[in-house]
C-alpha cells in the first residue's frame, strides 16, 4: 500500500495538488509561449513558476517595463527540476498530477546482491597485500610487487572511470552492474591458473581484471541509493552499499593469514592454501553473478521520491555526458570534495596497503594479529558509516558532519602515529579503531555530499570521479609512504599522511554547502537552488522571477 508522501516520501497519489512538485512544462509547446492573456482562472498549458502564475510575472513584468525572456529548448528542460512554491496551491494542477512515487521492496535484494558481489572484489583487492611476505616468497618476487597487486586496483580506474560512468548514464545501471559482478568473477578464476611459483603474471592478470571490475563497482552506491530508495532512506542505503566494499576489505584483512599461513619451508603445502582461498573466492563470485543476472533490475516501476521523478521525466536526448563533466568541474564546492575525498580516501588506501610492512617492523612474526588489527579498523569503519548514514537521513548537515569526522580523522591518524611503536599491540588494535571507525565512515559521507551539492547531476559522475580522485591519491601515497617507511621507518610515513589530512581539513571547511536534491524533496523554494550551471542564462531569468514578483505584491 502506497504512503502519502509527508510520510516516507514513498508515494503521491494522481491528482495530488503541485505545493511540493515541480515545473511540468509541455515538450510539445514552444518555449516562452504558454499563456500571457489576462483571464479569470487558468488556462491550458499555462504553469507556475515558483508559486507565481506566468500571467501575474508576465503583466508585473510589462509594468516594470522589462522584456519576458522565453526560455531556451535546454533551459525549458532544466526549469522542470525548479520547485515550485512551497505551500502555495497551484493553479490547474488538477489537470497536471504529479507522477507517482513509491518505494519497492526490490529495492532491498538489490542492495544485497550488489553489497555481496562488492565485498568479494573488495576481498581480492586486499588478499595479497596483508600477507605480502608470505606470496613475496611463494612467487619469487619483491614486495614492490606485491604492493602493484594492490596499486594496479588504482591505476586502472584513473584512465577507466569516464567510459565506465558513460555506459552507466547512458546504458544503465543493470548493464554496469552486470559487467562489474561479471570481470569479477573471469578475474577469480584466472588466478586459479595461477597458483605455481613462476606464474606471477597469471596471478597479475587476473587482478587487472578484477580491477576493471572495480570500475564498474564503485560509483554504484550514489545511484543505487537515488534510483531505488526514498528521500528519508537515501544516506542510510548508500552508506550500507558502501558497507559491503569495507566489509569487503574486513574479511580481506582477516581470512588471508588464516587460510594462507607462512609455511614457505614447504612449498607444496603453501601452493596448496593459496589454491584453496583462489577456488573459493572463485564459487562465491560465480554464485553472485548468476544472482545479478537474475534479480538485478534497471529500475522500479515507480520512482521512490519527486527528486528522482523530476530527474526521470527529462527527455533523455537532452542529457549530455561533456556538458555534465563540464558542469561538475565548474562547480567549485564539488572540485574541493573532490580533493578532500581523494585525500582521505588515498590515505585509507595507503594504509590498509601497507598495514602489514607497518605491523611487522614493530611486531616481528605477527601476520596473523596484522590481519586482525585491519579488520578492527574496517569493522569500526563499518558501524562509523551506517551511523554517519543515519545521521545524515535524520539532520541532512552534510557540511557539519563531514568537517567533524575530518578532524576526527585527523586526530585519530596522529594518536595511531605516535603509539604504534609503544610496545603494546593491544594498543594498535585500539588506536586503529579508532582510525578506521572516523576514516571509513567518512567514504559514505563523501557520495552522499557530492551528490547534494551537484544535484541534478548523474550520481554516478559525481561518485566515479571522487573514486578516481581517490585512486589517484591513493597511488601517490602508497608509493611515497611505502618510501618513507622502506627508508625512515612507519613514523615518517605516517606523518606524512597526517599533514595532508590537515590540508584536506582546511580545504573542506571551505566547501559551500548548498542541499539542492534535498530543496527539492522538501519543495523548498529558493532561486539559488537550481538544477543548471552557475553560470547559466537562467540565473538571469530567475533574478527577473523575482523581481516580478516583488513587484506584483507591490501592485
Amino acid at each position: 500500500m502506497a504512503r502519502p508522501d509527508d510520510e516516507e516520501g514513498a508515494a503521491v497519489a494522481s491528482g495530488h495538488p503541485l505545493a511540493k512538485g515541480y515545473l511540468p512544462l509541455p515538450r510539445g509547446a514552444p518555449a516562452g509561449k504558454e499563456s500571457v492573456e489576462p483571464q479569470n482562472g487558468p488556462k491550458a498549458g499555462t504553469f507556475p513558476v515558483n508559486g507565481a502564475h506566468r500571467d501575474s510575472l508576465a503583466a508585473a513584468s510589462g509594468v516594470l517595463g522589462g522584456p519576458q525572456t522565453p526560455l531556451a529548448a535546454e533551459e525549458e528542460t532544466q526549469a522542470r527540476l525548479l520547485p515550485a512554491g512551497a505551500g502555495a496551491e497551484t493553479p490547474g494542477a488538477e489537470s497536471t498530477p504529479l507522477p507517482r512515487t513509491a518505494l519497492s521492496p526490490r529495492r532491498f535484494v538489490v542492495l544485497l546482491i550488489f553489497s555481496l558481489y562488492s565485498l568479494v572484489n573488495a576481498f581480492q583487492w586486499i588478499q595479497y597485500s596483508i600477507i605480502s611476505n608470505v606470496f613475496g616468497g611463494f612467487y619469487g618476487v619483491t614486495l614492490l610487487h606485491i604492493d602493484w597487486l594492490s596499486m594496479v586496483y588504482m591505476v586502472a580506474y584513473v584512465p577507466l572511470i569516464f567510459p565506465a560512468t558513460w555506459l552507466l548514464d547512458t546504458r544503465g545501471l543493470r548493464l554496469t552492474a552486470l559487467l562489474g559482478s561479471g570481470l569479477n568473477c573471469l578475474g577469480a578464476w584466472i588466478k586459479c591458473g595461477s597458483v605455481q611459483q613462476h606464474l606471477f603474471w597469471v596471478t597479475m592478470l587476473g587482478q587487472c581484471l578484477c580491477s576493471v571490475a572495480q570500475v564498474f563497482i564503485l560509483g554504484l552506491p550514489s545511484r543505487i541509493a537515488s534510483v531505488w530508495f526514498g528521500p528519508k532512506e537515501v544516506s542510510t542505503a548508500c552508506a550500507t552499499a558502501v558497507l559491503g566494499n569495507q566489509l569487503g576489505t574486513a574479511v580481506g584483512f582477516l581470512l588471508p593469514p588464516v587460510l594462507v599461513p607462512n609455511t614457505q619451508n614447504d612449498t607444496n603445502l603453501l601452493a596448496y592454501n593459496i589454491s584453496t582461498m583462489f577456488y573459493g573466492t572463485s564459487a562465491v563470485a560465480t554464485l553472485l553473478f548468476i544472482l545479478t543476472a537474475i534479480a538485478f533490475k534497471e529500475k522500479p516501476r515507480y520512482p521512490p521520491s519527486q527528486a528522482q521523478a523530476a530527474l526521470q521525466d527529462s527527455p533523455p536526448e537532452e542529457y549530455s555526458y561533456k556538458k555534465s563533466i563540464r558542469n561538475l568541474f565548474k562547480n567549485i564546492p564539488f572540485v574541493l570534495l573532490l580533493i578532500t575525498y581523494g585525500i582521505m580516501t588515498g590515505a585509507f588506501y595507503s594504509v590498509s596497503t601497507l598495514l602489514n610492512q607497518m605491523i611487522l617492523t614493530y611486531y616481528e612474526g605477527e601476520e596473523v594479529n596484522a590481519g586482525r588489527i585491519g579488520l578492527t579498523l574496517v569493522v569500526a569503519g563499518m558501524v562509523g558509516s551506517i551511523l554517519c548514514g543515519l545521521w545524515l537521513d535524520y539532520t541532512k548537515t552534510y557540511k557539519q558532519t563531514t568537517l567533524i569526522v575530518y578532524i576526527l580523522s585527523f586526530i585519530g591518524m596522529v594518536i595511531f602515529t605516535f603509539t604504534l611503536d609503544l610496545g603494546y599491540i593491544i594498543m594498535v588494535f585500539v588506536t586503529g579503531g579508532v582510525l578506521g571507525f572516523f576514516m571509513t565512515g567518512y567514504l559514505p559521507l563523501g557520495f552522499e555530499f557530492a551528490v547534494e551539492i551537484t544535484y541534478p547531476e548523474s550520481e554516478g559522475t559525481s561518485s566515479g570521479l571522487l573514486n578516481a580522485s581517490a585512486q589517484i591519491f591513493g597511488i601517490l601515497f602508497t608509493l611515497a609512504q611505502g618510501k618513507l617507511t622502506s627508508d625512515y621507518g612507519p613514523k615518517a610515513g605516517n606523518i606524512f599522511l597526517c599533514v595532508w589530512m590537515f590540508i584536506g581539513i582546511i580545504l573542506t571547511a571551505l566547501i559551500k554547502s548548498d542541499l539542492r536534491r534535498h530543496n527539492i524533496n522538501i519543495g523548498i523554494t529558493n532561486v539559488d537552488v537550481k538544477a543548471v550551471p552557475a553560470d547559466s542564462p537562467t540565473d538571469q531569468e530567475s533574478k527577473t522571477v523575482m523581481l516580478s514578483k516583488q513587484s506584483e505584491s507591490a501592485i
